[in-house]
C-alpha cells in the first residue's frame, strides 16, 4: 500500500534532439578547426626543429 506514496521518476538520459543539437555543434566546431590553415610562423618554428 505505500508505493503509491511515489512520485514518478524523471528519465535518465535527455530527449535526444538535444543531444543531436550538442553533436552537430561539436562536429561543425572541429571541422572549422580541422579546415583552419596553419600560421607561418609555426611553419617557421617546426621546421627549426628538424
Amino acid at each position: 500500500m505505500g508505493s503509491d506514496n511515489h512520485p514518478p521518476k524523471p528519465p535518465k538520459t535527455p530527449p535526444a534532439p538535444a543531444n543531436k543539437n550538442v553533436g552537430d555543434a561539436l562536429r561543425a566546431v572541429y571541422r572549422e578547426a580541422v579546415e583552419e590553415a596553419v600560421p607561418d610562423d609555426l611553419l617557421d618554428l617546426l621546421k627549426k626543429l628538424d
